[in-house]
């Protein structure tokens, strides 16, 4: 009994550690990735698309979500830290449920990102410069570190909260939609990502639809962390 207590211990000190530098290195990421967005730098190609320099950039929920995420991970490397130090016994519970908000927005930008933009535009093309972070290496880091080495005591009851940055953003970008329809129509400068470009209706079954693949998302994360 001893001897399965110690390798318990041993395995979950080392899920932190794992945790701890998947943490860091997505905060590493996202600084670089939002700096050389803002500053209009491209380290891979001259070719740019779903990007914008400077305060321009914050109207993607791409950018959004990650420094959401980044943000999250800071934080956590702190209570990694706490925890590996034997400063405290646990994450707090609000600690799991702003990494669960921040993970399900992620992977909804590369869900969103490989199953719908990438056809219109080419895959290539949605991992150049700050995107290779943005909509593949940090949102599977994030999915990583949640599922496998972030262990959790949440209640399902919570994957609904998952769906709380998308609710946020469908707003901002519903409100934007609606300000700049002329003649029944939205110009892409505001619908950059195309969703009412068939005619204003289509936002009845978008925004929905979005909301219930973010749950799903969500969910898969929790039971994915084999949470009780």
């Amino acid at each position: 009994m001893l001897v399965f207590v110690i390798i318990r211990i041993g395995d979950n000190m080392k899920r932190v550690k794992i945790s701890l530098l998947l943490n860091i290195l997505i905060v590493i990421f996202t600084i670089f990735a939002s700096i050389t967005m803002f500053g209009g730098i491209h380290f891979m190609s001259e070719k740019v698309f779903l990007e914008s320099s400077s305060i321009s950039m914050f109207r993607f929920f791409t950018v959004d979500s990650n420094i959401l995420m980044g943000i999250c991970s800071l934080i956590f490397i702190f209570y990694d830290i706490c925890l590996l130090k034997g400063k405290i016994k646990e994450i707090p519970s609000y600690m799991y449920i702003f990494k669960l908000m921040s993970t399900a927005a992620v992977s909804l930008t590369f869900l969103v990102v490989f199953s719908y933009l990438g056809i219109i535009a080419g895959y290539y093309n949605m991992i150049l410069n700050s995107n290779l972070f943005f909509h593949l290496i940090t949102p599977l880091l994030s999915i990583i570190t949640f599922v496998f080495f972030e262990k959790n005591n949440l209640k399902f009851k919570y994957s609904f909260l998952g769906m709380v940055p998308t609710i946020l953003y469908e707003i901002y970008y519903i409100i934007n939609i609606l300000v700049h329809v002329e003649n029944g129509s939205v110009s892409p400068m505001y619908d950059w990502y195309w969703f009412v470009q068939g005619g204003l209706y289509q936002i009845f079954f978008v925004a929905p639809g979005i909301l219930l693949i973010t749950y799903l998302i969500s969910s898969g994360l929790m039971k994915g962390s084999k949470v009780k």
